[in-house]
């Protein structure tokens, strides 16, 4: 069995943050790495005489919902991998393979069916990273302290997005069309081996961390309602799916972000064409406001992770004050029921792009601070050992919910083509109310707090 830290141990007290920096810095990556194909779309579909690929918007729509499918699909076996062979070595490996993948995207040429099938493939690694991060996170810090740090790690998917805003544009300005589209795929991709070589010098279980201190080591253990601490590999042991899918905890938490992942991918995959169409901007200048819709998410993350905190300071137990943090967090999104009013330009000429932006800001940074404390219900309810799969199960059912919003995107900015504000009114209509729902349903499935003790 192998020992847990003693007194003589070097003493870091805050060594925990160290970790939930590389998951930050690897949610970064995965999100950069994700997102430069939404800033190419204006090139793949712009009319092959004018030197792009022709795609049409249902073509890119594909290629989104495949790589969402392939995503989900994946998720749910690499919880479970994860489970398996620890966090150390899942996570490594879902990075080699989204990051290998992504390089290859820039040699598939202008085939639709290339890019879905490498497309696919990145989307397999891919789905290792947030099953991986949120088994770290509960095996790093107490519950009082996950949402916050997950809503940490989680800005990564923000941070990412910025640079990628900024950072694709740049290519296709700096190196061409023809040749910076590729460049954007390559350089993104080979940025996350640099992470691979602090994740392996940095990272290991507590029980087997030797920078970790043992006063460090006994508070991440200081829940009370908390299983003895074991041996690593005997938190390994095998949970079958069937097993998992029993408990209405599990259903709350897939059904919670089957009805919001999709939200999020919709801003991620369709912002820069919503401002292209709505407000007739260019490539160059779409950078500037995804910049800052995504810069704003991250207060969204990290403060809407810190929010259960002060209401557990007051008394509330973890799970009520999870709960009643996510219906506060859940109204915030209706604000993009006004998107459209405030877009209108005839109404508010130059101001309305400014106006539109906010309001999205706003939805953004709600949706983060929900995803922070989303993801943290799993760790409140279920055992370290079942994390991973559990989180995989969720994903994969946001991932399905994200192929269902890219589809209908794409066949409603199809549909309405001449008039893409009637589109974007719909879709808008649909991120709005998606939060209350799924609030709604988590309630009914767990009324209140009951932890699994019987996995």
């Amino acid at each position: 069995m192998t020992p847990s830290p003693s007194a003589a141990r070097p003493a870091i007290s805050s060594y925990r943050w160290i970790i939930c920096g590389l998951l930050l810095f690897s949610t970064t990556f995965n999100y950069l790495d994700r997102q430069v194909i939404s800033f190419l779309k204006e090139y793949f579909c712009m009319p092959v005489a004018k030197g792009g690929f022709g795609w049409t918007n249902t073509d890119f729509a594909n290629l989104t919902a495949f790589f969402t499918a392939f995503y989900a699909g994946m998720t749910i076996v690499a919880g479970w991998v994860i489970d398996r062979i620890g966090t150390k070595l899942g996570l490594a490996l879902s990075l080699i393979v989204w990051s290998v993948c992504g390089i290859l995207n820039a040699f598939v040429g202008r085939l639709v069916a290339m890019h879905i099938l490498i497309r696919s493939a990145f989307g397999i690694g891919e789905g290792g990273n947030f099953p991986a991060s949120v088994k770290t996170v509960a095996e790093w810090f107490p519950k009082r302290e996950r949402a916050l740090a997950t809503g940490i790690f989680n800005s990564g998917s923000n941070l990412g997005a910025m640079i990628a805003s900024l950072f694709v544009p740049w290519c296709l300005v700096h190196f061409g069309y023809e040749k910076g589209w590729k460049m954007a795929f390559i350089l993104t991709g080979a940025v996350g081996f640099i992470w691979l070589i602090f994740w392996f010098l940095l990272y290991d279980t507590p029980a087997k961390q030797k920078r970790l201190s043992r006063a460090e080591f006994d508070y991440i253990h200081s829940d009370v309602d908390e299983a003895p601490v074991r041996d690593a590999e005997a938190d390994r042991a095998k949970i079958p799916w069937s097993k998992i899918l029993r408990y209405r905890q599990t259903w709350a938490f897939a059904l919670g972000k089957f009805m919001t992942d999709g939200i999020w991918w919709f801003y991620l995959f369709w912002l820069p064409d919503y401002l292209l169409k709505q407000f007739g901007m260019t490539a160059g200048q779409v950078r500037l406001p995804t910049f800052i819709v995504y810069g704003v998410a991250i207060i969204g993350s990290v403060y809407g992770g810190s929010i259960p905190m002060t209401f557990i300071s007051r008394g509330l137990p973890v799970y009520r004050a999870r709960m009643r943090a996510m219906l506060i967090i859940a109204v915030f999104p209706l604000i993009v029921l006004s998107t459209q009013y405030f877009g209108d330009v005839a109404l508010f000429g130059k101001m309305a792009a400014v106006l539109a932006v906010a309001t999205i800001c706003v939805a953004a940074a709600a949706h983060q601070a929900w995803s922070a404390n989303l993801f943290t219900t799993v760790s409140d309810m279920f055992p370290k050992k079942a994390v991973g799969t559990v989180t995989g199960v969720g994903a994969m059912a946001g991932g399905i919910g994200g192929v269902v919003v890219q589809k209908l995107a794409g066949g409603l900015t199809d549909a309405f083509a001449k008039t893409p504000q009637t589109a974007y009114l719909i879709m808008f209509v649909v991120c709005a109310t998606s939060y209350l729902i799924a609030w709604g349903i988590i309630k009914i499935l767990v009324p209140r707090h009951k932890a699994i003790t019987d996995l």
